[in-house]
């Protein structure tokens, strides 16, 4: 405590609490597959347990350690254990975790490259990193018109194209007069939700966002999205903007990246491109067909936190003209000026994102992409692919479970002929059993039960595993 009677924690006690904290957390790595994946609690337990009023005075360490154990862990849905295969992987490594600790320690706010010019600097070369690893387009390289920046979700990365879109579309007139026209925007009838908070959020409304039908295998048909764009042109609105999709959020479908790009470009409309978890499939040179077409788009995310071993928030966002993007978004009061933007000669990122401040996100990447290489996380997604594989065989050989989609990456929809009740009561007795945590969708009307692979320690016999409770399930 200083002489002014402030609590602050001091360099030695920071140092005896930081060894337990990382110990409580490599416990916590070591034991995860022995909690119930899903949480046990009812709606209200957690609060119910937490002191009403805040405490007056400073209280001790262990008294909070104690409580992180008897009320925060109950109410943990355990996104780390081997048997989470519900919605997307969300994994989480050692080199993650200590790269978010020294951001934290750090403390820095990257708005500016002058308020931090490493934060700026490290991000724009792991960014060129990553655009290597996935073999991306030139044009999103930090050395051309483009770039790529961390945001803290594909959400905010399509709500950031968006507005560049709009801008590009408008001449930058919407930013003065607020006047939007009738702007049209298109995507898959699979696409994730955050394609139409996006165009909420931007402005344009979500009756002026086109839903384009899909395929047989749930990939948007471009002769559908040709079709829609030529009858909002005939009745003089102004389409400007489109999300393709690699990697759908029901069944990982892959849209036809070229096609849809060759259409964007004959009618000058803005390609977003949302890869947000197939896109770590890229590491492996066998699976970049499903970029095929990237060049051709004008913005492209995805998400290193959901497959590439570095836990949240950390989103890859990619634009092929970065001067679109801070046209949109620069604002400069003042306050913010310094002979460092003005020269023109750095990057300021607080231009390619909605908020205003940023932590330094590009360490954990940096962190993860050293200790693993190339070869590590390559090998990492193989394994997870052959596993989806070998789930999927199982389905397809099995008597009481079809494939409902096909499976390009590492989600497998299957379902039980015995229409939407069984499978429903499949799903509730996997989920109650804690040993799995499974989630559900629907194609072609039906209720679709999904089990993605992709969590850090998720390995054949936790999927074998998966596999028996399932048949269990369907037998009980």
């Amino acid at each position: 405590m200083d002489r002014v009677g402030i609590p602050h924690m001091t360099p030695d006690e920071f140092r005896k609490r930081g060894r337990q904290v990382i110990d409580w957390i490599a416990a916590y790595m070591e034991r995860v597959e022995d909690y119930p994946v899903l949480s046990q609690v009812e709606p209200g337990d957690v609060r119910a347990a937490l002191a009403e009023h805040p405490p007056a005075t400073g209280q001790d360490f262990d008294l909070v350690m104690a409580d992180l154990d008897g009320v925060v862990m109950p109410g943990i849905t355990h996104w780390q254990s081997p048997g989470f295969h519900a919605f997307f992987n969300a994994n989480a490594s050692g080199p993650a975790i200590l790269g978010d600790l020294v951001s934290s320690g750090l403390g820095v706010q990257g708005m500016l490259w002058a308020t931090s010019p490493a934060c700026t600097e490290l991000e724009t070369h792991v960014m060129d990193w990553l655009a290597e690893m996935l073999d991306l387009p030139e044009t999103f390289s930090s050395s051309g018109p483009g770039g790529g920046v961390i945001q803290d979700s594909a959400s905010s990365a399509t709500l950031t194209a968006v507005i560049a879109a709009r801008e590009k579309a408008t001449g930058g007139t919407t930013n003065h007069t607020g006047n939007l026209g009738n702007l049209i925007a298109y995507t898959s009838a699979e696409a994730h939700s955050s394609i139409e908070k996006a165009i909420r959020v931007a402005g344009i409304g979500a009756d002026n966002l086109r839903s384009i039908e899909v395929d047989e295998a749930f990939a948007m048909r471009p002769a559908a999205l040709e079709e829609a764009i030529r009858k909002d042109l005939a009745a003089g609105r102004r389409p400007f903007f489109v999300c393709a999709t690699v990697g759908t959020t029901s069944s990982t479908a892959i849209d036809p990246v070229r096609d849809i790009g060759e259409i964007c470009r004959r009618y000058g409309l803005w390609l977003h491109v949302d890869a947000a978890l197939a896109g770590t499939a890229a590491l492996l040179p066998g699976m970049r067909w499903i970029h095929d077409g990237l060049e051709l788009s004008d913005s492209y995310v995805f998400n290193p936190h959901k497959w590439m071993l570095t836990n949240f928030d950390c989103s890859a966002f990619f634009v092929a003209d970065r001067a679109a993007l801070i046209s949109a978004l620069s604002v400069l009061p003042e306050y913010l000026r310094n002979k460092a933007s003005a020269s023109g000669t750095v990057i300021d990122y607080r231009d390619w994102q909605i908020p205003l401040g940023r932590r330094f996100r590009a360490l954990k990447l940096w962190f993860v992409i050293r200790h693993y290489g190339v070869e590590g996380l390559q090998a990492f997604v193989e394994e997870h692919l052959r596993l989806t594989r070998l789930f999927a065989s199982w389905v397809e050989n099995a008597d009481n479970f079809e494939l409902a989609a096909p499976a390009p990456v590492n989600l497998v929809c299957f379902r039980h002929p015995g229409g939407d009740a069984v499978n429903r009561r499949i799903l509730d007795n996997l989920n109650a059993s804690g040993d799995v945590y499974l989630s559900h969708t629907r194609l072609d009307g039906k209720l679709t039960l999904r089990l993605a692979i992709g969590q850090t320690h998720t390995a054949e016999r936790h999927v074998r595993r998966a596999w028996e409770l399932i048949q269990a399930a369907a037998t009980a």
